[in-house]
């Protein structure tokens, strides 16, 4: 007479699919929990977070001394190093090829400046290895609560994803 047919187990008795499901719902659940912490890397503009320390009160740059203030909606000094915002590329504001470039400049500015002065905030390394510019700046993603700066900015507009070479705004 043929044995009936049983679930397959393994020797403690715990079925087979119990081994298979449990190890997976464990990595769902960690992607899931560390995701939503602020540590996907690329789309919603959230890194790993570290604890904001850096802090200044932000102006737009005048002058020839430049110690702690911005240049333009990409671009700041802090504490006597000059930083571009390496996640992001805004209008110029310098030489803009048109109008509503030199708008677009001249309100990404302003809000780099309202961000920055907002509270602590965090430098990150670039991402792509290099240290600084062709300018001699240096790259950081500039980040609070782990969510980039530079992220808001695109979101508003005002910015668009560094894509490794400036885009147009006319």
């Amino acid at each position: 007479m043929p044995r009936p047919y049983r679930r397959p187990h393994d020797r403690r008795g715990i079925p087979t699919t119990v081994w298979i499901l449990l190890p997976l719902l464990l990595v769902a659940g960690l992607y899931y929990w560390h995701g939503h912490r602020g540590s996907s890397l690329s789309g919603g503009g959230l890194l790993p977070s570290a604890p904001d320390t850096e802090t200044a009160r932000f102006a737009r740059c005048s002058g020839p001394v430049r110690k702690t203030c911005v240049v333009d909606g990409d671009t700041f000094w802090y504490r006597g190093t000059k930083i571009r915002i390496a996640d992001i590329n805004t209008p110029e504001t310098s030489k803009p090829e048109c109008r509503e470039e030199a708008r677009l400049g001249a309100k990404a500015t302003e809000r780099l400046i309202v961000l920055l002065n907002e509270g602590p905030f965090t430098l990150q390394p670039g991402g792509d290895g290099r240290e600084k510019d062709r300018y001699g700046r240096a790259l950081r993603i500039v980040t609070r609560e782990g969510r980039s700066l530079g992220t808001i900015l695109v979101d508003e507009g005002l910015a668009e994803r560094w894509q490794g070479r400036r885009g147009t705004w006319c």
